[in-house]
């Protein structure tokens, strides 16, 4: 079995199946659309059953409140997750494959090249999938003349600094692609997007040799949990 036994002394809840139909997660689907249920109810229909005196919408419920929504979720490792009451093995790589392919479903094949004007449309194009990012990553945006995005190059994973992140390697692919400029753009796994020392110092690394190689670093854009931060707008590492 999946689900552990209710040990909490937790209340009952009807199932599911008590519900009339037109309460139903599934039925509510079926007529009226994904986008008409709740977040709690679409993960109802992934992980398909409760807990002795806990029904699967109420299941949901409380992984959601625990977790703080989805983004906290997608966070969670297979062991946090595993260690919840009613939930195992198997409803967790359930949860886990269904984030994975909303995931992939942002960077799914590229449409029109989109253009960026400023930092805010950086964090649009890109935010969503790197604040769910377990650890840090950089990725640096080729743009053209146009400020068409060509290409988002991801370069490193892990601790970052200026002696882990070579120059060479950030304008390497640029000089290939004969990018117009760059934007570099990284995330803070811990939700706050502060740039710290070491972030200036790369950022200043970077634009200067930008500067050098006539291919201009545009922004540096950090992202957090729901926000972002341009070090370009707080002139940190851009002098």
């Amino acid at each position: 079995m999946d689900e552990k036994p209710n040990t909490t002394g937790s209340t009952y809840s009807p199932t599911i199946k008590d519900l009339p139909p037109g309460e139903r997660p599934r039925e509510r689907l079926r007529h009226y659309g994904a986008q008409a249920l709740s977040t709690a109810e679409l993960l109802a229909i992934i992980l398909r059953t409760g807990v002795d005196g806990e029904n699967v919408v109420h299941l949901a419920e409380r992984l959601l409140a625990v977790f703080g929504g989805l983004p906290g979720l997608a966070q969670a490792s297979f062991g946090e997750l595993c260690e919840m009451r009613g939930i195992g093995p198997a409803k967790v790589t359930q949860i886990k494959a269904s984030l994975e392919l909303g995931r992939r479903l942002l960077v799914a094949a590229p449409q029109e090249k989109p253009i960026v004007q400023s930092p805010a449309d950086v964090a649009y194009l890109v935010g969503s999938e790197m604040s769910l990012l377990p650890q840090e990553e950089f990725w640096v945006l080729h743009l053209d003349t146009r400020n068409r995005v060509t290409r988002i190059h991801r370069l490193y994973r892990g601790s970052l600094n200026k002696a882990t992140v070579r120059v060479g390697e950030v304008y390497r692919e640029a000089i290939r692609d004969n990018a117009a400029s760059i934007i570099a753009v990284h995330n803070h796994p811990s939700g706050d997007p502060t740039p710290s020392p070491q972030d200036v110092s790369l950022t200043r690394m970077i634009y200067e040799a930008g500067q050098l190689l006539e291919i201009p670093l545009l922004d540096h854009v950090i992202v957090g949990m729901g926000r972002w931060v341009s070090l370009k707008e707080r002139g940190l590492g851009f002098e």
